[in-house]
């Protein structure tokens, strides 16, 4: 359930990145939208993007990560914006293999701004949602 909820959080960060930036965008596949309506597959757009944010965060980043803790640490931890714009890219990179499409215009500008407000709306959907803890005797 934490894992939904955590694709919902990136899809809902993401939703705020297209709606701020003029260069970020999502494009639904037509086929679900004559099938249930534009709305519905905009929300299934934008969780499927979400979800391919969040396995390329789980999976690839802690690598990227490990390898370029020297250059985080000499730039006090502003190198971590970079990895998440690259990892945004590389989301915009997978999305092409699917039939919902994110593109992000440039690395430089829109992917470092796109970066940045993820970053700010994850932690704050992630710090107002409460954490499930399991009291154990």
């Amino acid at each position: 359930m934490n894992f939904l909820f955590r694709v919902g959080i990136n899809a809902f960060a993401i939703w705020v990145a297209v709606w701020l930036l003029p260069g970020v965008s999502i494009a639904g596949n037509e086929l679900i939208e004559e099938q249930v309506g534009p709305v519905f597959a905009m929300v299934v757009s934008y969780l499927v993007i979400g979800l391919i944010f969040g396995l390329a965060n789980a999976f690839i980043k802690p690598i990227i990560s490990v390898l370029s803790a020297p250059i985080t640490c000499l730039t006090l931890g502003l190198f971590s914006i970079v990895i998440n714009a690259a990892m945004l890219a590389m989301t915009s990179w997978l999305s092409g293999f699917t039939p919902f499409v994110f593109t992000i215009d440039s690395f430089f500008f829109q992917a470092i701004l796109a970066a940045i407000i993820v970053s700010v709306v994850s932690a704050l959907l992630g710090w107002l949602a409460p954490e499930r803890s399991y009291d154990r005797d």
